[in-house]
């Protein structure tokens, strides 16, 4: 039993745990502190809460909450408009658009796993 116990710890640990727009939450410096991740928030990220008169990330909102969808990658048309206009303000234009097709390469290999 002890066992299963460290197995249970060491799996949960490496884990990736994916946002609905493909960001990988367990390499997210603020992700077990400020964010839990949007699915476990229900699209109310700390920087939404902050940040959008709706209080919810817009990707999470349109694929989860408005079509139904487990996350972006579940749309045809990824990478949408607002996919694409979602922007860390932290990043360049080069980190946001190989950003941009690593999330959706993440996203449609999700998609063909499940």
């Amino acid at each position: 039993m002890y066992f299963y116990g460290i197995y249970i710890f060491v799996e949960t640990q490496n884990h990736m745990v994916l946002s609905a727009c493909g960001l990988i939450c367990t390499e997210c410096e603020f992700f077990g502190n400020q964010c839990k991740g949007c699915h476990a928030v229900k699209g109310q990220t700390f920087w939404a809460l902050e940040h959008m008169p709706s209080r919810v990330c817009p990707l999470y909102d349109c694929s989860v909450n408005k079509r139904n969808y487990k996350d972006c990658g579940d749309c045809a048309e990824v990478p949408c408009q607002l996919f694409r206009e979602m922007k860390d303000p932290n990043s360049t234009d080069e980190e946001h658009r190989q950003g941009l097709i690593d999330r959706v390469a993440r996203l449609k290999i999700v998609m063909l796993d499940t």
